[in-house]
Formats: structure tokens, C-alpha cells, sequence
């Protein structure tokens, strides 16, 4: 098993329980059997399996950090299309290994958000072999920044949001540090 120093979050369940009802962009939600599988789930951070009930909405991952922290990212607030289960899933696989939706060769937005919600950075990640080093290094890079509070990981082929990773201190880290993951 390979053990990440950061934490990639899912959509909330608060969040997802939403937007089973309505989407950010206010519209309703409409499931449908996925036939060949394969959508990456950001509900629980895991691809689709063929013949599964999901539904593409509409999320706007930093208008909801937005409205739990009172930042105010103004302008920067996006939405744009996740896959999510039908219903409630359980989550993440705690026994998960290494990051979701890491494939090596592929492309990555990684976007760095300050405490106020304003963009202050960012990289294109192409993912090496080494999916989690290439990651960890990333999220390093990221949080060496003071000034950063929390990242984004996107898609560059359709910019959607994978997962997002936040800055942890004191009592997180150690919490994080017993279940053995070191930020």
C-alpha cells in the first residue's frame, strides 16, 4: 500500500446529498446507468464500474469551502461537471492506495487558493509513474507557500474537479499523523 503525506477529499456528503437533489447550477439531477464504467466518482474518489446509477452535475467546489470558511473568492468562484453516485455510497475506500484518478502520463491542473478564496498559484502536473511522489512533490510544492490554503486538482483535458487537498495544522496533524498519513 502506498501512503500519500497528503489527504484527498471527496465532495461532502452534506454537499452531496444536494446535489442528488439540485445542482450548483440549479439544475435537478439525473441518473442514469453508466454501461461502460469508467467515470471518475467524486463522491468516492474512485472510477465508475459498468452498469452503476451515477449523474453528471454541476459543483462549485470553492463557492461551498466559500460559504464553510466565509472566504470570499469573488470572481475565482467556478462550477463545472462532476460524476457522482445516484445515492449515498459510503465514500472513499479507507484501504485506497496512493492518489484518485493518478494515471501515469496524464494531465493536471493543480490550483492553489489562498484563505480569502483568490487564485495565488499554480502548476501543470504531467503525472509521472510514480503517481503518489509525483503528487506529494506537487502538494509540497503548494503548501511551502504560506499564503495557501487549500488545492485543487483539475482535469486540463475538460477541467473538471478531481479532488481537492487542504492545508492541516496542530491538532489535524496530529489526528492525521495517528491513522498514519504524515501532512
Amino acid at each position: 500500500m502506498t501512503t500519500t503525506r497528503y489527504i484527498a477529499r471527496p465532495v461532502e456528503p452534506s454537499a452531496l446529498k444536494q446535489l442528488r437533489e439540485t445542482d450548483d447550477a440549479g439544475r435537478g439531477c439525473v441518473p442514469y446507468a453508466d454501461e461502460e464504467g469508467g467515470a471518475p466518482l467524486r463522491c468516492c474518489l474512485r472510477l465508475s464500474k459498468a452498469g452503476e446509477r451515477i449523474a453528471l452535475v454541476s459543483y462549485a467546489p470553492l463557492r461551498r469551502w466559500a460559504a464553510e470558511t466565509w472566504a470570499r473568492p469573488g470572481a475565482y468562484d467556478e462550477q463545472g461537471p462532476v460524476f457522482i453516485h445516484d445515492e449515498e455510497c459510503g465514500g472513499p475506500d479507507p484501504a485506497a492506495d496512493g492518489y484518485p484518478f493518478a494515471r501515469a502520463g496524464a494531465l493536471r491542473t493543480v490550483r492553489r487558493y489562498s484563505a480569502d478564496g483568490r487564485i495565488v498559484g499554480g502548476r501543470l502536473l504531467e503525472i509521472p509513474d510514480d503517481t503518489t511522489a509525483g503528487f506529494d512533490a506537487a502538494f509540497d510544492e503548494a503548501f511551502a507557500d504560506a499564503g495557501v490554503a487549500l488545492v485543487h486538482v483539475r482535469a486540463v483535458e475538460y477541467g473538471c474537479f478531481h479532488f481537492e487537498v487542504r492545508r492541516y495544522a496542530g491538532t489535524q496533524v496530529r489526528q492525521l499523523e495517528a491513522i498514519g498519513h504524515r501532512p
